[in-house]
């Protein structure tokens, strides 16, 4: 099943992979001329610079923006920018070493390079040379910055654009356990990681979304909020314009060359990761037939698929070593791991052509019925839209890419892959899929929630719909924001932006009352009824509300926080939804133990348990490495939203780290933006820290104050908006 061998590299293999994109076939050492052509595309692109820092690029084509944004995001983190193809590519091991083999190895099952370049040959000549400008760019990039030593890739080819096609937080492929990858392939066991056990704290990864009809703002134009909920500093804020209609504006994933959300003068869109099923495991019955292993499907044996795939491998030394697999796959997708005597395939959604003409096409929509024309490459398999448009028009959408199945199976489980009745047959039509359009209650939001509370009485009906359409149910973030979007009324921008802030904490309205009711059963001589008397009180009393200066949000998060610890391993074994243990699995005297669990973290830390929030939670930015570090003896700035788990729009999600007492936030509000599509576009922002990565950069965490206030600023869209804000004017290399 497995062929391993580990061979360190030659001086000889060294020297070709320096120069190389490095994987075979390699890509070939840059030609004499390229400086020349290179320099002449950089002098038909002009990057001005703001006074936030955030580049402004514009070019006479498409692809001369494409040059321009790929070379402008490389200036300001090129780290980030590589490490996302390393990451795309199956590449990270090569600058990492041993600890990311797997998941280079779980990347390589579906990126596979030479078909890339295949794909790239027969994709379509204006996506080829947006493909083209951007490595052009970043290429460009590495030539007049000499100093910038690349940790794999010294050469990006056009082909690797087709690896990462779309900008979310996780890509659909990492719901593939990692131990469970290793235990298959090395035949041996392997302990589950932390995370997998679900006894590792994980902010929520997810989003918000609102669009709000002019009917319900006070001066007839539709708004829209961005709110992507992401670890930090995961993209870049720019604006890409050039001479063929292309002027689109927001959140760009680093390394990419389309705006992921965002908006242009016409329309704007934001994405929130979505509960439909698209990722499907199939339990394969195997034995052998000759000399092959063969696998049961529709009641005849099938050869097994093989593939040879060489991963190479960072040594302590520093030198590369070789990794070779024979990967494994059936009919529905590549073998994964075991589930007893059979093999586990998992199946998604693999269509890089289409995804990304449909990541770039839509940031060119002029209305909803262009979106939706985009829309129908069906090639976004992960995210919900929440959409809006100067015409008025609003909309949810669910993603275009839903396989039908036969909805008399759980796919939840492993189903049965030597039964045809369990494949998929194709993809829903676009008129199938949950999605609501211009509804009456006049707004539209999703929070990574179902689709069935998406507008109000116009949501679509659940019992409508196969029950694969959504498989994460409600959370407390949407029951947050329907509440406030249904008694909101005459919306303004700056309403919005309060909405987008609102401090509420639904969860701890369900959960306060079960702590104080377990608290009134207790005997009253009771000592821990005593001990706990002023606590108590202090969250009986409290409205439930986030603020710097609250010590009820202090005591809350750190009780929460220890009830989290208790129901997460079992809510993950289980499959169950976190929010319903939570409140119904646990006893009266683990909600009581984990309030004094919390009190006594708080004495212990900070010197009493009635601690402003504020003194707790912090934002820092030390350094612009990919992992952050944190120090309590370092200067950071109070933050008062909590992480998104308790229902909190504006998501800030900290704990402690290694040698603090503090809080410190690595995920949660990463880009927030609110758009009025009036006759003239107008649009606020604020962007997590600053846009550059470089701490001598003054825009290192010059948004930072900001950040924690929810203090969003103008967006510079239009030239004449840019006067007396521009810092900087030049050409790429300049």
């Amino acid at each position: 099943m497995i062929a391993l061998r580990l061979r360190v590299a030659t001086s000889r293999m060294l020297f070709v992979s320096a120069l190389c994109a490095g994987i075979s076939p390699c890509a070939h050492a840059a030609p004499p001329d390229e400086a020349t052509r290179l320099r002449h595309e950089a002098g038909r692109v002009t990057i001005t610079r703001d006074d936030w820092g955030i580049a402004h690029v514009r070019g006479h084509t498409d692809a001369d923006a494409v040059f321009g944004a790929s070379y402008a995001q490389a200036e300001d983190d090129f780290n980030r920018v590589e490490t996302n193809y390393l990451v795309s590519l199956g590449r990270l091991a090569e600058a990492e070493g041993e600890s990311a083999l797997w998941q280079d190895l779980r990347m390589r099952m579906f990126v596979d390079p030479v078909r890339l370049q295949v794909d790239y040959a027969a994709s379509p000549r204006w996506l080829k040379r947006l493909m083209e400008a951007w490595a052009d760019g970043l290429n460009w990039y590495l030539r007049t910055h000499p100093q910038v030593k690349p940790r794999a890739i010294a050469h990006f080819e056009p082909w690797m654009a087709l690896s990462f096609t779309e900008g979310s937080i996780g890509g659909d492929v990492e719901r593939i356990s990692l131990t469970q990858l290793q235990a298959f392939y090395e035949k041996r066991p392997v302990a589950p990681s932390a995370e997998e056990r679900g006894a590792k704290p994980r902010e929520p990864k997810g989003s918000n979304g609102i669009a709000i009809a002019p009917s319900r703002t006070a001066d007839g134009h539709a708004l829209l909020l961005i709110n992507p909920h992401t670890s930090f500093f995961f993209r870049s804020e720019l604006q890409m314009t050039s001479d063929q209609g292309l002027d689109a504006y927001g959140a760009v994933t680093w390394g990419q060359f389309f705006i992921y959300q965002g908006f242009n003068p016409h329309a704007g869109w934001m994405h929130t990761s979505s509960g439909v099923d698209v990722v499907d495991e199939f339990t394969e019955t195997v034995s052998r037939c000759g000399n092959q292993t063969c696998y049961r499907y529709g009641g005849k044996d099938v050869p097994v698929e093989t593939r040879r795939v060489t991963l190479r491998v960072r040594t302590p030394s520093g030198t590369l070593a070789e990794r070779e697999f024979s990967i494994n796959a059936t009919r529905h997708g590549p073998i994964v791991r075991a589930d007893g005597e059979k093999w586990v395939s998992t199946a998604l959604m693999w269509k890089p052509i289409p995804a990304l003409e449909q990541s770039f096409l839509r940031t060119k929509a002029k209305d909803y019925a262009h979106f939706l024309k985009v829309s129908a490459l069906q090639a976004n398999s992960s995210n919900n839209t929440i959409f809006a448009d100067r015409k008025g028009e609003i909309a949810y959408l669910h993603p275009q890419f839903v396989p039908r199945r036969d909805d008399r199976f759980d796919y939840r489980h492993p189903v049965d892959g030597s039964d045809p009745a369990t494949d998929w047959h194709g993809l829903h039509a676009l008129s199938e899929l949950p999605q609501v359009v211009n509804p009456s209650s006049g707004w539209v939001m999703n929070t990574n929630d179902w689709p069935w509370s998406a507008s109000g009485p116009d949501s679509p009906r659940r019992e409508a719909f196969p029950r694969y359409m959504d498989m994460v149910g409600e959370n407390p973030r949407g029951i947050h924001a329907a509440r406030l979007l249904s008694e909101g009324r005459d919306f303004t921008a700056r309403s919005l932006m309060a909405a987008a802030y609102d401090p509420w904490l639904p969860e701890f309205g369900v959960l306060v009352p079960q702590l104080v009711s377990a608290w009134e059963r207790l005997p009253a001589g009771s000592r821990q009824k005593a001990r706990l008397a002023g606590p108590v009180a202090l969250l009986r009393n409290w409205d439930d509300r986030w603020s710097a200066q609250s010590t009820a949000t202090s005591l809350a998060v750190f009780w929460g926080d220890g009830l989290l610890e208790r129901v997460r391993p079992l809510a993950k074994a289980e499959g169950g939804s976190l929010y319903d243990y939570l409140s119904t699995r646990v006893s009266d005297g683990e909600r009581l133990d984990r309030l004094e669990d919390a009190v006594n973290r708080l004495v212990h830390d900070f010197g009493r348990w009635q601690v402003p929030w504020g003194t707790i939670n912090r934002f820092q930015r030390i350094n612009g490495d990919l992992t952050q570090s944190f120090s309590d003896a370092k200067p950071s700035i109070p933050v008062p939203f909590t992480s998104a788990i308790w229902g909190s729009l504006a998501s800030f999600g900290a704990k402690r780290h290694p040698g603090t007492k503090r809080y410190y936030g690595t995920s949660g509000n990463s880009f927030v933006a609110v758009v009025e599509f009036g006759r003239k576009l107008r649009a606020w922002a604020v962007s997590t820290g600053g846009e550059s990565s470089d701490p001598a950069s003054r825009h290192f965490t010059d948004q930072a104050q900001r950040y924690s206030d929810g203090n969003l600023r103008e967006v510079y869209f239009y030239p004449e908006q840019l006067l007396g804000h521009v810092e900087r004017r030049y050409a790429p290399g300049d």
